[in-house]
């Protein structure tokens, strides 16, 4: 009979151990509003892994911000509260400086000229992503930065001396716009509006799409069409948390989540080109710089970048 009770005593401390590393909930946070496209597809796709998985694999979505920016996220996710987030590249640039590539100031003119890089670098920044510590299931266009004011922006002598937005942990944009005359000034994604609304920011920088569904528009009376930035972004979760479920589980989350991420890259410009129209029928005055005036702003930003891969914050 004790022997029968050890035996019983041993099962269900092997099920206590063993049992979480193939059931598994991820915290996910983002500044997505809850009621979102991005929100409801992810729902989706996590409905679609728990079926898949029999329940082994869960997600837990925070949407709106209310786990703070995301470098609060970050932060959140390297003490266990949370296991991943979805990111903008230069928000992560901190763990993984070369995930800032593609968002080098007026590094691409074209999207053919970003659909003729990425396929070659994309794999090799995930892969980074994951030494830096993160599993990554694909990135999804936001589309170009405009430069966006409240006045004319369409030479380099109108931006100087104006205060420009620039994202937490982009160090390269805020030297280029410091060596442009500008005034940077450095806050996440959540506080620009009230910047706007302030006068603490003459200047943004959006993508259509963003401008709109941030609600920046409304502050703002000047965009210049000249690419200033290529945005993208990422949904991360921790390797180690990743790492805890089966090989089986893993490819069915990887397979489920780059799916959509695929969805998502592929879906945004005909949104960004129906939100530009948008913006021009609110009354925002479209302005565009001169070829001289735009040798000035790539010869400033080329220099910028190449100081930048000097100091190691790129790789070259």
């Amino acid at each position: 009979m004790l022997s029968l009770f050890r035996l019983a005593v041993a099962l269900l401390l092997t099920l206590i151990v063993v049992t979480p590393s193939f059931a598994k909930t991820f915290k996910i946070a983002t500044i997505a509003p809850a009621g979102s496209a991005w929100m409801e597809k992810m729902r989706q796709g996590a409905d679609e892994i728990s079926k898949r998985t029999a329940g082994r694999v869960k997600f837990k979505f925070y949407g709106g911000g209310v786990m703070g920016n995301e470098k609060s996220v970050l932060r959140k996710i390297r003490v266990g509260q949370l296991q991943g987030g979805a990111f903008t590249a230069g928000s992560i640039a901190n763990v993984y400086p070369d995930i800032r590539l593609y968002g080098l100031p007026l590094t691409f003119n074209s999207y053919a000229e970003v659909d003729a890089i990425r396929p070659h670098f994309d794999p090799i920044l995930i892969e980074g992503l994951k030494k830096a510590g993160f599993a990554s299931f694909g990135f999804a266009e936001a589309g170009f930065a405009l430069m966006m004011g409240n006045g004319p922006i369409e030479t380099v002598s109108q931006l100087q001396g104006k205060k420009v937005w620039v994202p937490e942990g982009d160090d390269v944009s805020y030297a280029t716009m410091k060596s442009l005359g500008l005034s940077p000034v450095t806050l996440p994604v959540t506080d620009v509006m009230t910047g706007l609304q302030t006068g603490l920011l003459d200047i943004v920088a959006a993508s259509p799409v963003g401008a709109i569904a941030l609600q920046w528009h409304t502050r703002i009376k000047y965009l210049n069409t000249q690419p200033l930035a290529y945005i993208f972004g990422a949904l991360l979760i921790d390797q180690r948390a990743f790492s805890r479920l089966s090989a089986e589980d893993q490819a069915t989350t990887r397979e489920v989540m780059s799916s959509i991420y695929t969805e998502f890259d592929q879906g945004i410009r005909p949104q960004n080109d129906s939100a530009f129209a948008a913006l021009l029928a609110s009354g925002i005055t479209q302005q565009k710089s001169s070829e001289t005036e735009l040798a000035q702003l790539r010869q400033t930003a080329e220099e910028v970048n190449r100081k930048m891969v000097r100091q190691g914050e790129v790789s070259t």
